[in-house]
Order: C-alpha cells, then sequence, then structure tokens
C-alpha cells in the first residue's frame, strides 16, 4: 500500500473527520472534489476514502474525504459543506435515500455527482453510479456454497441446511448481493435438497426479506441475530452453512457460532463474506471463514477519480476496466449510466497471492 494513503487511513479512524488533500502549492486542476463516504466501522470505506482523496490529489485537485458516521443527516451537512467551499464534483458513497435532498442541492448548484458503490435511489439529480459487478459478487457467494456442500448431490431426504442474512435495509446493494446469491441457490430450496432455517426470502422482493436484513452492517446486530437462531429456529438443527454478505458480518456470525456445541472442535458451517478484510482474510487461511469477495478499493477509486477528470474537463469518460452500462441501474426517477469493476473470488486456495503478493496487504498484516 502506498505510504500516502496508509497514513491517510489511519487519520480516517478519527470517525466524522474531514481531510483535505492538495496544496496551495498545486495549481488545482479545475475544481474542488468533494468526496463523502457513509461511515468508519466498516473497514473497507476507510481504505476507499484514503485511496480516493490520495488518487484526487495526485491529479492536482485540491479535494476532502468525510466520514458520515452512518448518519444520514451528518452527511448531508458535509456535503453541504462541500459545496459551500465551492466543490465542483461529488463522489457520495450515501447512508441512505435520506441523501436525496442533497443530491438535489448539487444539482441546483451545478456540482456534478457521481454515486460510489452504492445506488442513490430516488433521485433525478445525478447521472454516474460506479461500483463492482454487485451482482456477481452474489453470485460468487451462492456458488461458494453450491460447491462446498456438493448441493448437486444433495437431496430432499438428505438435505443441506442454511440460514440466509443480509446488508442494511438501507443500502441497495443488500438487494443485489441476495438476489445475486439466492438465484444460485433457489433451485435446491425449491426441490427440497436445500433447507432454509429461518427466514425464506426467495428473492429481495419478498416480505420476509427484511427479517433477514441488519441495520447499518453491524456486527453486533448480526451476532445477536445468530445467536437467536441457534437457540430457536436452528437449536435441533447443525447448520451446513450462513449466507452472510460481507466480511464484518460473517465474523461475527462465526464468533456466534463458535459458543454453540454444536459447532465446537473446528466444525463451523460455510460462511461466506465480501471486502477483503484483513481479519477475514486470516480466518479463510485458518479454515473458520469459507470465503470472501475481493472489491480492490484501490482500483474503484482510480477509476472514480478517472471518472471525475473526464467529466470535470467535459471529456467522454473512458474507464479502463470498467464496464458501462446504460440499462439496469434505475434509480426510480431515472436510469443512470453505470461503470461496473470486476471483483475477486478469494477463498484458502488463492487468499495469499490476491491480498498479499498484489501488494493489497503485507504478510505480517495477516495475523
Amino acid at each position: 500500500m502506498k505510504k500516502s494513503i496508509a497514513t491517510v487511513i489511519a487519520l480516517a479512524l478519527v470517525a466524522g473527520s474531514v481531510f483535505a488533500g492538495g496544496g496551495a502549492e498545486k495549481k488545482e486542476a479545475g475544481g474542488m472534489i468533494g468526496l463523502a463516504m457513509p461511515e468508519t466501522h466498516v473497514e473497507r470505506w476507510q481504505k476507499d476514502g484514503a485511496a480516493l482523496l490520495a488518487d484526487a490529489t495526485a491529479k492536482g485537485y485540491k479535494a476532502e474525504v468525510a466520514y458520515g458516521d452512518a448518519d444520514q443527516s451528518k452527511q448531508n451537512q458535509q456535503i453541504q459543506d462541500f459545496l459551500t467551499k465551492g466543490a465542483k464534483l461529488l463522489v457520495i458513497g450515501s447512508v441512505n435515500e435520506g441523501v436525496v435532498s442533497a443530491v438535489a442541492d448539487a444539482a441546483t448548484d451545478g456540482a456534478i455527482v457521481i454515486a460510489y458503490d452504492r445506488l442513490i435511489t430516488g433521485s433525478k439529480d445525478y447521472d454516474y453510479y460506479i461500483t463492482f459487478d454487485n451482482y456477481k459478487v452474489g453470485q460468487f457467494q451462492g456458488k461458494a456454497i453450491e460447491s462446498a456442500l456438493n448441493l448437486a448431490a444433495a437431496t430432499k431426504d438428505k438435505p443441506k441446511y442454511i440460514t440466509l442474512f443480509a446488508g442494511s435495509p438501507t443500502d441497495n446493494n443488500a438487494k443485489v448481493f441476495f438476489d445475486g446469491a439466492i438465484d444460485v441457490l433457489r433451485p435446491y430450496a425449491e426441490k427440497g435438497s436445500l433447507v432454509i432455517v429461518g427466514p425464506a426470502p426467495l428473492k429481495s422482493s419478498d416480505a420476509s426479506f427484511t427479517k433477514i436484513t441488519t441495520e447499518n452492517w453491524r456486527a453486533d446486530i448480526a451476532k445477536a441475530r445468530m445467536e437467536n437462531l441457534l437457540n430457536n429456529d436452528a437449536k435441533n438443527v447443525v447448520l451446513d452453512a450462513v449466507l452472510a454478505p460481507n466480511d464484518t458480518l460473517a465474523r461475527a456470525i462465526i464468533e456466534a457460532c463458535a459458543t454453540d456445541g454444536k459447532y465446537s472442535g473446528g466444525k463451523l458451517p460455510v460462511v461466506t463474506g465480501q471486502d477483503g478484510e484483513v481479519a477475514s482474510i486470516a480466518a479463510i487461511r485458518d479454515g473458520k471463514q469459507n470465503m470472501t469477495v475481493f472489491k480492490d478499493t484501490r482500483k474503484l477509486a482510480a477509476a472514480t477519480i478517472e471518472l471525475a477528470d473526464a467529466l470535470l474537463k467535459g471529456a467522454d469518460p473512458k474507464i479502463a476496466g470498467a464496464r458501462l452500462d446504460t440499462t439496469s441501474y434505475d434509480t426510480g426517477k431515472k436510469v443512470v449510466k453505470a461503470y461496473l469493476l470486476e471483483p475477486v473470488i478469494v477463498n484458502k486456495d488463492n487468499w495469499k497471492a490476491v491480498m498479499v503478493d498484489s501488494g493489497y496487504y503485507k504478510a505480517e498484516d495477516i495475523k
């Protein structure tokens, strides 16, 4: 990791703070860029904010990053502060749909908005969205469970047992991740060879989907729900798998399972994840977590600033490594242009090559 990025990450641990880049000695490349990130309690957002700031300042832009502490009112104020300071472009990883009013204010001020990794729903006031292929993220999770449990060989008489978790109900990506995974798993559930323990939505539009969501992606909520499942619906069942949408929740679920006698001696369910968090890479290495989906924030940040640079210069964006989708991402008010990067599946076979040999982590980080 570059020294400049690592330094900003360390500073970013002070949640909700604003950090600036681009000194007065540099000629501004074309206006200030405001970087609004949702929170710091999920590790990846620290890395996103730091990488975006480093890439923007490297191109000569004055830039600031702010973290919203999972509080949309706070993030909206941070966005207003960016606009007051003259921001010409905003990169927003939103907390929830309450950001729509701030996006409308940005449009009124003539500032360009890029929705970052989370689609901003309910808005007609922005045109660009950049993320990874989040449906594929879910597919990777579903396929990991399918392979690990050998579901093709499972039968109704000898089924496999799974429970389902999803991300924050205010994060549109949570629905996309879930739909990608459940589309892989649904055929097995429908024929009875995979039994869902607890709430059993078979698509994110099902009413029961809200029962498996996890407010603000909070680990404590996931752990409490898992403990409740183990003491009730799954009391007399040995779970073969848990669909966990990200690493923070995966580790909380594993912690809950570790206190249940049925899973002693290292016999844990297959647990999925996402984000490539350092603690989960160690858990994968040690056989506690089955897999994660790595979305390289360095690449996403670089692609985002390439997009921002092109838009501020009035050029036609050509983003290397990103696929342009002009039809699929509907905010409910309009279809936006989406730039999609490719995620990478990480498991016990390739974690070192993907996470360490690539320079994303140092070997000593994986404790």
